[in-house]
């Protein structure tokens, strides 16, 4: 694939996750705050790796997670002529069943810990609560990285390579695109009472794209 394909895939991508996922304004100012504690993480990550761990799962994760599950709407998606149902099935990364299943290891993963302080002797026995928040955020970056490159792997033999590829890339950068096309939504809904982006650049995306495809 060449990069212009590269970069049309990774439009598509973000383009069907901000359409599908990210309509109601609350789910989109959640994703704000939720990007600038991923920002912050990757500002210390390489001073205080466990601290920027700590920052994206608990802050980051937390926010983000919220929006989808409190406050997105998962009836009959009039907009994009969509059942939830339809969504769920054909998007890309987490869809809702793996995303709980995935937060169900996280949250119990750190109780085993308490099972067994050395992690079945991979680790030293905690002594203080640092070193126990140091080995959680340890267990949680493993987590995210084995999640990752699952979901990659099936990626590629679902679809293609390049799309997990993409698809890495797309959530990688997402703090940065979040911050770029969410830094509005608090003043549309604090402001302006709006609850629901009304996705209007939506008809007008379409055609580009019809366009864009159609040959010289």
């Amino acid at each position: 694939m060449t990069f212009n394909g590269f970069m049309k895939e990774l439009r598509r991508q973000r383009w069907d996750d901000h359409r599908y996922y990210h309509q109601s304004r609350i789910n989109q100012t959640l994703h704000l705050i939720s990007a600038i504690s991923f920002l912050c993480a990757y500002v210390i990550v390489f001073k205080n790796p466990m601290a920027a761990v700590l920052i994206a799962w608990c802050i980051g994760m937390v926010t983000r997670q919220t929006g989808h599950y409190v406050f997105e709407p998962t009836r009959y998606d009039t907009i994009n002529d969509a059942s939830n149902e339809h969504k769920e099935t054909i998007k890309v990364g987490f869809n809702q069943k793996r995303k709980t299943i995935l937060i169900a290891c996280v949250v119990l993963a750190p109780l085993v810990l308490f099972y067994d302080p050395t992690l079945f002797g991979l680790i030293e026995a905690h002594t203080t609560t640092r070193e126990l928040a140091d080995h959680v955020a340890m267990i949680w970056l493993v987590l995210a990285f084995a999640a990752i490159l699952v979901r990659m792997a099936q990626l590629t033999l679902t679809r293609s390579f390049t799309t997990a590829l993409v698809w890495v890339v797309k959530i990688a950068t997402d703090p940065f695109h979040n911050v770029h096309i969410y830094w509005k939504s608090p003043y549309y809904l604090f402001v302006k009472g709006q609850l629901y982006d009304p996705l209007e650049e939506a008809d007008e995306h379409d055609e580009h794209e019809e366009e864009t495809e159609q040959p010289a």
